[in-house]
């Protein structure tokens, strides 16, 4: 397992996004290039957005086989021809982000082909590194109907997914295309993000003093929580680290979304989960130990620094 700081040129699917309009930024500030493939432009004055429809595999297939800006016209040809550098990297985070923006048969067609297409493209074209979101709905909680329990706390990425909702179904369906394509493609690095509820740098004085307030109303969320930026690190992190093969990894930060310790919340909301270790003091619910331990995630935006509590 190594790594390596080296700047690499990434394709980012879905950068236009929530999500990927902070991870973009972070990872040009660590050297790398990056192509925004998008149905929506981004508006960064150095990063190009391809517009692709990702359910069309040919279209993929070319955008992962695309140059990154029109100046690339000038480089030299290579030895194919074309002065196309492949990608060292593919990010996929283009999806519907929800139920309920959709049909529940759209969004279950347009997040699996599109997922299977980049994976498949990826490996086919020898781009050997993937990273794409999964979700932490697949933890079975958060669309669920009427008040739903967790198997067990904390979540962590060997929990028995069970979700009953078309959305969480769908990320777990690419987490298993995933899986597929790295067994049949050795070498291939895939690695999937079960990221959790994405916060914005505004969203802690909009959002923050209401869940803090109202800790019943973040049980869906597993009181958990990823600062768009620090995914942006998380991103970077998966990027550099190599030699994986097939993983999961939960993307959140490292506290809870209380006042309250883990131990009061989760007697006080969950009392008939069991919990299956000892769990840190504030230690979010959503485990993020394993992309600690092993991509060495540093949580750098606790909401407490922007919340007063």
């Amino acid at each position: 397992m190594a790594s390596s700081n080296a700047a690499k040129r990434i394709v980012f699917t879905g950068g236009s996004g929530k999500a990927g309009r902070h991870c973009i930024p972070y990872l040009l500030s660590k050297g790398h290039s990056v192509l925004n493939v998008d149905l929506v432009s981004l508006p960064h004055p150095t990063v190009h957005t391809l517009k692709a429809d990702l359910t069309d595999s040919g279209q993929v297939f070319n955008a992962l086989s695309s140059h990154f800006h029109l100046s690339h016209y000038e480089n030299p040809r290579g030895p194919g021809g074309v002065g196309i550098e492949k990608p060292d990297a593919v990010i996929h985070f283009a999806a519907y982000a929800r139920n309920l923006l959709v049909p529940d048969s759209e969004c279950f067609r347009g997040n699996v082909l599109s997922t299977y297409n980049v994976i498949e493209a990826a490996c086919k074209l020898g781009i050997k590194k993937v990273i794409f979101a999964s979700s932490e709905t697949t933890y079975g909680v958060c669309f669920a109907q009427g008040d739903a329990d967790y198997h067990s706390f904390p979540l962590e990425e060997d929990y028995d997914n069970d979700p009953e909702d078309t959305y969480a179904t769908s990320k777990l369906c690419g987490e298993r295309c995933a899986r597929s394509f790295a067994r049949r493609f050795p070498g291939m690095d895939i690695y999937a993000l079960r990221i959790g509820n994405v916060i914005e740098p505004h969203e802690y004085e909009l959002d923050f003093p209401g869940y803090v307030s109202k800790p019943e109303t973040r049980k869906r969320n597993a009181w958990s929580y990823i600062d768009a930026r620090d995914l942006g690190q998380i991103c970077d992190l998966g990027v550099q680290k190599d030699g994986l093969g097939f993983q999961v990894f939960n993307a959140t930060n490292d506290t809870i979304t209380t006042k309250e310790t883990t131990a009061e919340i989760l007697k006080r909301y969950a009392p008939k989960t069991p919990v299956t270790r000892d769990m840190g003091e504030f230690e979010a619910p959503l485990s993020n130990r394993k992309i600690r331990e092993v991509l060495g995630f540093e949580d750098v935006h606790d909401w407490r620094k922007y919340v007063e509590v």
